[in-house]
């Protein structure tokens, strides 16, 4: 199997999971970890030195994972967030990266959804303020709850792989900052304060018609879908259940979301769902069916900025990194 198809099977069968069990703490998918030949001296590995590189044509085409589509930012375009690192070791440590490359866990590398490939980004961690250089090579992770996906070595660096994660501040270092020489001093960041804080209200997505309220309660309704559309059928104790998943599929067609998860059982996704529902202050996800997959999704937003607004406070409040999706 090949590297990029073997990442995505593991990686859907952890989201799939993750309702139940949850991935494993340590690594990126539970069964990662450190190798054999850890160097000795890790603190002293030097960070990637940035330099201009650029990435063939391919590497900007749109692509789709568990039915998000994720468009690469062009190579001397701004980025900056705030969400959860993890990182993966000795299970890739050898094979080859999307942009071609060995991947080599004692390297200052990462792997980044958007960023170009290759390109380089300062990564801070939020609890400590240490910052490093790395050279993203590799696409990924594909988990909502993740922005970036280090190396083991970087990781190590910022004091992550015994947690397996933590919170970061992920910063593009564009061609024009390599050409000012901008990026060898890290920015101040404000080591966050840990004692408890009012939530932050989410950005409200689009408003909706106003409509008249009914008299009673409407039960919501089945759509009939060709067969070839068909979501996979389910327990006939469940029918209700997705009956009212399929209910609000319909409505949710084109506009801007954001996505936490997509699960080929309803069930999952229903319980995914409720269990996001539990952590946020303010705005409730809900199911769709599209593509053969059940999404846990919140919006539609008037725009992508309204939404990533929205993920950022997420990312800040709850510790959830949704990502942006179109439909």
């Amino acid at each position: 199997m090949s590297r990029p198809l073997h990442r995505l099977t593991l990686g859907l069968v952890c989201l799939a999971l993750a309702v139940l069990a949850g991935c494993a703490s340590r690594g990126r998918y539970g069964s990662d970890g450190m190798g054999d030949h850890i160097p000795a001296n890790i603190a002293a590995i030097p960070d990637a030195v940035p330099r201009i590189e650029h990435p063939v044509p391919a590497n900007f085409r749109p692509y789709e994972v568990f039915g998000v589509r994720y468009v690469p930012l062009a190579e001397n375009q701004s980025y900056r967030r705030e969400g959860v690192a993890s990182w993966y070791g000795r299970k890739f440590h050898g094979e080859k990266t999307a942009n071609g490359e060995t991947y080599d866990m004692y390297a200052m590398t990462a792997a980044h959804p958007l960023l170009p490939v290759p390109s380089y980004a300062r990564v801070t961690r939020v609890s400590t303020g240490r910052s490093i250089i790395v050279r993203i090579n590799d696409r990924g992770p594909f988990h909502p709850g993740r922005i970036i996906d280090l190396s083991y070595v970087a990781a190590a660096k910022l004091g992550l792989v015994g947690r397996g994660s933590g919170e970061v501040i992920v910063q593009a270092i564009t061609n024009a900052d390599i050409l000012a020489g901008n990026y060898r001093n890290p920015p101040p960041v404000m080591v966050a304060s840990r004692a408890p804080s009012a939530p932050t209200p989410l950005p409200a997505p689009a408003p909706a018609p106003a409509l008249a309220p009914p008299t009673a309660p409407a039960p919501l309704p089945v759509p009939t879908m060709p067969a070839a559309a068909s979501p996979p059928s389910v327990s006939t104790a469940s029918a209700a259940q997705a009956a009212a998943i399929m209910g609000q599929s319909e409505s949710a067609n084109g506009g801007v979301y954001l996505q936490f998860g997509a699960f080929a059982s309803a069930l999952n996704a229903q319980a995914f769902s409720q269990r996001i529902n539990a952590q946020i202050n303010g705005g409730q996800t809900a199911v769709t069916y599209q593509s053969s997959l059940y999404k846990v999704r919140m919006g539609p937003y008037a725009s992508r900025d309204a939404a990533a607004q929205a993920a950022a406070v997420l990312a800040r409040t709850a510790d959830i990194n949704p990502v942006v999706a179109t439909d």
